[in-house]
């Protein structure tokens, strides 16, 4: 997957950057940082895209 590809995240992930982005351009941002912020706020809260999770009980 190219770098920079957002295939990877969940909707919800998607629906939250989008969000923070359209709140960033509210306080004045362009539309190029405030999606570099949504992305960055999304990334720390949730640790990035899917991650794969272990079916094994144990």
């Amino acid at each position: 997957m190219p770098r920079g590809s957002k295939a990877s995240y969940t909707n919800k992930q998607k629906r939250q950057a989008r969000h923070i982005e359209q709140s960033e351009m509210k306080e004045g941002r362009s539309r190029e940082v405030a999606a570099r912020i949504g992305w960055a706020t999304v990334n720390k809260q949730t640790g990035g895209g899917r991650k794969r999770r272990s079916t094994k009980k144990r």
